[in-house]
């Protein structure tokens, strides 16, 4: 008997027992239910953290800020540190467009904040508005409900233009259409371009930094340059932000800006450097880290049920070869080896276990998806994840099929024929 006639031989027998070969079936197809769903939630859950936290716009970034006082140098003459005075400047509106020109990166905008006066129902009221420019939005996932972002003529010249968050729209603009209405902050007067949407990231119910979110939604924002000339003296900056395109790129980009920013400031240490994507990265590694550890823990869990399963597959061939006696004597006699009898039992347990591992996919595919789509976000089935599914049954099979296999093999031909008399 070949190989491919005892796989057909031990597909017929699965299939002329289907009740018993279901109830077998059934702890393979939970074990590997639990395995690849308790994987694929775990993978899904830190692909989902990565990307929240990337939407957030702090991940492979820094942030420079001006800074002011004595800076050391050190002199080897006489063996003594020498303080040196030197004139410090703020970062400036020029500082940012010399490193968007300058610098390769993903995302870069300057930033000034300040509380307004805003008149609202005859009430003067405090509101925060913000310069930036069009990659602040991008950066931190800030969609458009209505209207547009600014253009470069905009961005570059300080057109009196705004663009409204949602919450503001929401408090102070409910009753009309915001769009080119024109609205007073301070001593100024900004015509409304845009409307910023409702936030997206944390309509999963996850709380992503929902609170400084809610409250960037509700400021008024302006170009940078407006806020450069209007809101600051010497066309000064509050900070300004570079994100580098990948994490290999991170270092690089943070050392060009040094040098960059040093040889415009005549190579004074007048600013410095929040190192937001350093820290991005440590939480990054423990996540992953912590999430190893429970993809370990939860799937030797879920390998309990694949275990039990492979009890039950066991127990099913061992009582499967008393039935089988005289079926097992009859080949043995017209010419089957003992070779053939051992794979036509294995291939029974391999198959069985397979078929397990398929059923017990297609459930897990089932339920992750329908999860991601009630929480609202993507959860992949990861290939590894349906590999390990594979990987334990089919061990599962072989371990729980070996034995009863060798079993078959070894039974003697006569006995076997005379084995109900």
């Amino acid at each position: 008997m070949h190989i491919f006639e005892s796989m057909s031989s031990s597909l017929l027998n699965i299939f002329s027992h289907k009740m018993r070969s279901f109830l077998t079936l059934l702890g393979i197809i939970i074990g590997v239910f639990a395995v690849v769903t308790m994987f694929s939630t775990i993978y899904g859950l830190k692909i989902f953290i990565t990307n929240q936290m990337e939407d957030m716009g702090w991940n492979n970034s820094i942030i420079i800020y001006p800074s002011t006082g004595k800076e050391s140098h050190f002199s080897r003459r006489r063996m003594r540190f020498k303080y040196i005075k030197r004139e410090t400047k703020p970062l400036t509106f020029s500082d940012y467009m010399m490193l968007k020109k300058e610098i390769d990166l993903k995302y870069i905008y300057g930033y000034v904040s300040s509380y307004e006066k805003f008149l609202s129902n005859e009430k003067e009221e405090n509101i925060r508005l913000n310069a930036t420019n069009n990659n602040f939005f991008q950066c931190k996932t800030f969609p458009l409900k209505s209207g547009r972002y600014f253009n470069s003529f905009e961005e570059s010249n300080a057109v009196k233009s705004c663009i409204v968050g949602y919450y503001f729209v929401e408090k102070y603009l409910s009753k009309e259409d915001p769009l080119n209405k024109i609205i007073k902050i301070g001593e100024n007067r900004f015509k409304i371009i845009g409307v910023l949407d409702k936030d997206k990231l944390n309509q999963s119910g996850m709380n992503f930094n929902s609170w400084e979110r809610k409250h960037n939604l509700g400021a008024v924002y302006i170009p940078l340059s407006t806020g450069a000339r209007y809101l600051r003296a010497e066309n000064a900056v509050d900070y300004i932000y570079l994100q580098a395109k990948d994490k290999l790129s991170f270092n690089k980009m943070k050392t060009t800006t040094n040098q960059h920013l040093l040889a415009k400031h005549n190579m004074t240490h007048d600013f410095s450097f929040n190192d937001v994507g350093a820290l991005m990265f440590k939480i990054t590694d423990e996540i992953n880290e912590m999430m190893k550890k429970w993809n370990i823990t939860l799937s030797a869990i879920a390998s309990i049920s694949l275990i039990v399963g492979g009890i039950g597959l066991f127990s099913t061939l061992l009582i499967s070869i008393n039935e089988k006696m005289t079926e097992i004597g009859i080949r043995k006699s017209i010419g089957a080896t003992d070779r053939d009898i051992f794979f036509h039992f294995l291939f029974e347990a391999i198959i069985l276990a397979l078929m397990g591992a398929a059923v017990g996919i297609f459930l897990s595919s089932f339920l992750i998806k329908a999860l991601a789509l009630l929480m609202h976000f993507n959860c992949p089935i990861p290939i590894e994840g349906i590999l390990l599914g594979i990987g334990f049954s089919v061990i599962i099979g072989i371990t729980s099929g070996l034995y009863p296999a060798i079993k078959a093999s070894k039974i003697d031909p006569i006995k076997a024929i005379y084995y109900y008399e």
